[in-house]
């Protein structure tokens, strides 16, 4: 449980800090809200009256419209058209019937919404002269500035000073609008209507707008002192809570706040940290041979050096008398340990001459010191695979984990780094352990090639396999691809696998060859580390000539990620190897991010679709939509299809119907030795019961 010390300080800080930014936030939002509502109403209200009194003008227009030509009266289309109106007159249908003046009527518009009432009345906008806009949800705003209105005008020079003396407050600005009524046969009669707006009107509300504005403006600013005010109180009052009394740095209650801060940061939730617990061996010895005061001495002298060799992400704290903790950004166990160990070698032999009372006191003021340190590492937050923001910093559990390893150090006074965590220890033995034995596994030839059969969906004929490689070890039995082939890539190793692979594969399809068999072609992967050598196609080529086997029995299969790497190098070695006769694939399409970018510029013969396309809890329409959009983009570029992963029927049928070419997967077969891979040769069509 947090100290009372911690309780307080959170307390105090929840006072000072958060209950002012949530006042300030709180209050600056209704403020806005309630001065745009003030100015929308106003706004709205104001024209929307001038649209009403226009539509009932129009509606008079339209009765003696409808009158006259109902009568045949001549005399009253005269009388409307006396005024120099100009309308429109549309069908139903949005046809003209008949118009009057000039027809500047726009198709941008609709039905205008008012605050009263419950009249529906559409508007539309003047082609020709824009200055009132119709926006969607019913709103008529204008859009020009209204002094250049008043002076009827687009000239923008009219803003010189000469001119704005110019301009009276009762000028006013008309601003046309296409308002629409019913004539009686359901025909529809739209009249130009003038929005006329004073400019006395628009100074008022610009006063008015401005003057809240300015309330808003000094209320932020009073705000805005207050939480300065208290924010520099904070941190007066931090120094008193979270200043070490030795080394003016950290002490555990802010190592405690800022290590969950840091741990709970959305930016960190994917790195790696190690929380260290290190202690001075013999420090209060050391005090008494020589004094509390030079002990204090070289506890800030620590602290500093320890200071100068982290990041400002990282964080450490003097604890305790002769024990520090640190939070430091960790890869894996391997290079903490590194790390801290050359933080060691410099903390060994700290000059401490830098104290004058000390030089006063002894001839020799350089000392060896010795150091013990324990390390628990913390893992990334994974829920369900994915990354996720830690919800729970256990800063104290992480340092009872760090203090519990480095007590396994006690039985000795040298100096010593122990983990808490054995499984990452078990790990780096077994990453040892793997890099031993794997060369003499190579020679020795226990590395198995294991093929996977490829069928086609409809008559369940052998087209294809893929070989896949077993470590069949004497020393530790049967190592399963998931527990070396990634330490493989790691140390660079997996390029002899590559070629282990293909030679292996080449062999075995020359002897099948050669007993009379058909072999099909087989696809061999090649990893993306082995992209980074020039002459890759020419090494393949040598590889399976000096074997003997025909080029068209080996495909060359490459991961996705590969193309993450150098594109123009892989691009030139990918039209090498089909210029040499191989058949040339990409692995897992569709687990990257750039599975569509590589399409487009590899020239490739093969696309695997990868196996996560028929997993998760996905809309199954939605997965069978991706899965035959990719297999037909694949025709379309002139590449054959493979699904793998395949297990059940009713996938097969659905990968037939789509014309997908092989299905790779348990449902048909699954990886299979040499010798039972040459049964299934044999047997040619394979289709397992329903």
């Amino acid at each position: 449980m947090a100290s009372s010390k911690e309780k307080s300080f959170r307390r105090i800080k929840r006072s000072y800090t958060w209950v002012s930014i949530v006042f300030f936030v709180i209050a600056f939002i209704i403020l806005a809200v309630v001065i745009n509502a003030a100015l929308l109403f106003f706004t709205f209200y104001s024209i929307n009256s001038k649209v009403d009194n226009q539509y009932e003008r129009v509606k008079t227009m339209a009765g003696l419209y409808d009158e006259g030509k109902s009568s045949d009266n001549q005399g009253l289309i005269d009388v409307l058209h006396a005024d120099s109106p100009d309308y429109v007159v549309l069908s139903e249908s949005g046809d003209v019937i008949d118009s009057f003046g000039d027809n500047t009527l726009s198709n941008v518009g609709g039905s205008l919404g008012f605050f009263f009432g419950s009249r529906d009345v559409r508007v539309y906008e003047d082609t020709k002269n824009k200055t009132m806009r119709f926006f969607s949800g019913g709103m008529l705003i204008p859009d020009i500035v209204l002094l250049q209105m008043a002076l009827g005008t687009d000239d923008p020079d009219f803003y010189e000073e000469e001119n704005l003396e110019k301009i009276d407050a009762t000028d006013v600005a008309n601003m046309p609008i296409w308002i629409e009524t019913k004539l009686n046969g359901g025909d529809r009669f739209i009249a130009k209507g003038n929005i006329q707006i004073r400019l006395v009107d628009a100074i008022i509300l610009q006063i008015v707008a401005f003057a809240l504005n300015l309330f808003l403006l000094f209320f932020l600013i009073f705000r805005l002192v207050r939480i300065i005010r208290e924010i520099i109180r904070k941190r007066r009052m931090n120094e008193l809570f979270l200043v070490d009394e030795v080394t003016k740095g950290n002490n555990w209650m802010a190592f405690l706040l800022k290590g969950e801060r840091i741990l709970k940061k959305s930016k960190n939730a994917g790195k790696r940290y190690a929380m260290v617990h290190l202690v001075i061996v013999k420090y209060r010895n050391y005090c008494m041979c020589h004094s509390l005061d030079e002990g204090r001495f070289l506890l800030r002298r620590i602290s500093d050096l320890i200071e100068q060799s982290i990041t400002k992400e990282e964080l450490s704290a003097h604890v305790s008398s002769s024990s520090f903790v640190l939070l430091l950004e960790a890869t894996d166990a391997e290079s903490v340990k590194m790390r801290l160990e050359a933080l060691v070698e410099k903390l060994k032999t700290l000059d401490i001459r830098g104290n004058a009372q000390l030089q006063a006191g002894h001839k020799d003021t350089f000392h060896t010191f010795c150091f013990q340190l324990g390390v628990c590492l913390i893992n990334p937050s994974v829920v369900d695979g994915k990354k996720k923001k830690r919800m729970d910093a256990a800063i104290e559990q992480y340092y009872n984990n760090a203090v519990t390893a480095k007590s396994t150090l006690e039985v000795t006074d040298d100096d010593g780094i122990a983990f808490f965590d054995d499984k990452l220890m078990e790990d780096e033995r077994w990453i040892q352990t793997v890099g031993d034995h794997q060369q003499k596994a190579l020679d020795n030839q226990e590395f198995v090639v294991y093929y996977q059969p490829k069928y086609s969906p409809d008559r369940g004929e052998l087209i294809g396999a893929e070989a896949l490689v077993r470590w069949q070890s004497p020393d530790f039995g049967f190592v399963p691809p998931g527990r070396f082939i990634p330490i493989f890539e790691k140390n660079g190793f997996i390029t002899n696998i590559d070629h282990y692979m293909i030679c292996h594969v080449a062999e075995d399809q020359k002897k099948w060859l050669e007993a009379g068999m058909n072999p099909v072609p087989v696809s061999v992967n090649v990893s993306r580390a082995h992209f980074a050598e020039s002459d890759l196609a020419e090494q393949i080529q040598n590889m399976v000539d000096e074997i003997g086997t025909p080029h068209e029995l080996i495909e060359i299969e490459l991961t996705e990620s590969a193309f993450f790497d150098d594109k123009n190098a892989i691009i030139r070695i990918i039209e090498q190897l089909k210029s040499f006769g191989f058949s040339v694939s990409m692995d897992d399409f569709g687990s990257g991010y750039s599975s569509l970018n590589s399409l487009k510029d590899m020239n490739l013969d093969v696309l695997k679709l990868d196996a996560e396309f028929f997993r998760g809890d996905a809309d199954p329409d939605r997965k069978e939509a991706v899965v035959s959009e990719a297999i037909r983009l694949a025709k379309r570029l002139h590449m054959r299809t493979v699904a793998e992963g395949v297990e059940v029927r009713e996938e097969v049928e659905f990968l037939k119907q789509q014309g997908c070419d092989m299905i790779q997967g348990y449902y048909f077969a699954k990886p299979m030795p040499g010798e039972e891979y040459e049964e299934r040769m044999k047997e040619k069509y394979h289709m397992p019961e329903e």
